[in-house]
């Protein structure tokens, strides 16, 4: 019977319940260094794949994460940072787990198999301009690549990221992204390297993506919504440093602007009040970069 890579035996992990604590930690760590190379081996399909979804976003549609199990909460994880990070509305991107947002806390037998579910989730939510993502290590999650086949007939652009070549989800995706991470030093476990890849690549796309849509200006989070103290703090220094100003103004500026960084910075900039500020960005959709 042959197995996917995933499930392979990996060498380096025999004995692994005898090593004395310290090596044991050592070991778990240092495998993690494959992710990272793995990724880096996929950066062509990974750059395909944002200037594709960044096109889509810009034209209104929307970006889906499709999971389970570990994938699929490293996917909620990814979605669910990019209002706070980016300032977009929380249905630009979107994940879907299988078994629904119940198994991001608990394992929900068989959901991962079930893949009427994966293309009724599709039919629900996904339209033609959109873009999918399907997540699977193994690439044999059926209620994942049930979903990529079903978002790919309706006409998004369907990307796979996988740790497997020609499994079902790399066949059934437009840009199949195969990150080979190999076997895990608990057999089987793809939490750790697969997911450790699976984060690394997310955080690749989703950020390139936002960088392409204007939401970031030189490597500064411009779009950022200032929801705590911290973000308070950083909104405040951001507008000091873009705009040029003293710290009493950069508080003005931000109060004007309702906490919009970019906002803040354009009235500073351009000498124009908020509505003014705000019309300058919608005619350069949104770039700061375009208009200073």
């Amino acid at each position: 019977m042959t197995i996917p890579p995933t499930e392979a035996r990996n060498a380096r992990g025999t004995g692994l319940d005898l090593l004395e604590t310290p090596a044991l930690v050592e070991l778990l760590v240092a495998e993690q260094r494959g992710a990272v190379e793995a990724v880096l081996g996929a950066t062509e399909g990974i750059a395909r794949a944002v200037e594709r979804i960044a096109e889509r976003l810009a034209r209104g549609g929307t970006l889906h994460y499709v999971g389970a199990g570990s994938s699929g909460r490293i996917a909620v994880l990814d979605a669910a940072e990019m209002p706070p990070t980016f300032g977009t509305p929380r249905e630009l991107v979107r994940a879907h787990v299988a078994g629904g947002m119940a198994a991001f806390e608990r394992a929900i037998e068989g959901a991962e198999d079930d893949a009427q579910a994966g293309d009724a989730t599709m039919r629900a939510n996904v339209q033609p301009g959109d873009a999918v993502i399907g997540i699977s290590a193994s690439g044999g999650a059926a209620f994942v690549a049930a979903a990529i086949e079903r978002a790919r007939e309706l006409g998004a652009y369907t990307v796979a990221l996988t740790s497997v070549a020609g499994s079902p989800l790399a066949r059934a995706a437009e840009n199949p992204i195969v990150i080979a991470t190999g076997s895990e030093l608990l057999t089987g476990s793809t939490r750790l390297k697969a997911g450790t890849a699976q984060k690394v690549a997310l955080n690749a796309i989703s950020t390139a993506v936002m960088v392409r849509l204007g939401k970031v200006y030189d490597n500064l989070m411009v779009d950022v919504v200032a929801s705590n103290r911290k973000l308070r703090a950083r909104a405040l220094r951001l507008v000091q440093e873009i705009a040029g100003v003293d710290d009493a103004t950069a508080r003005d500026l931000l109060e004007q602007a309702g906490g919009r960084v970019k906002l803040a910075i354009v009235m500073a900039r351009k000498g124009v009040d908020a509505a003014g500020a705000q019309g300058l960005l919608d005619r350069h959709g949104g770039a700061l970069r375009a208009l200073i």
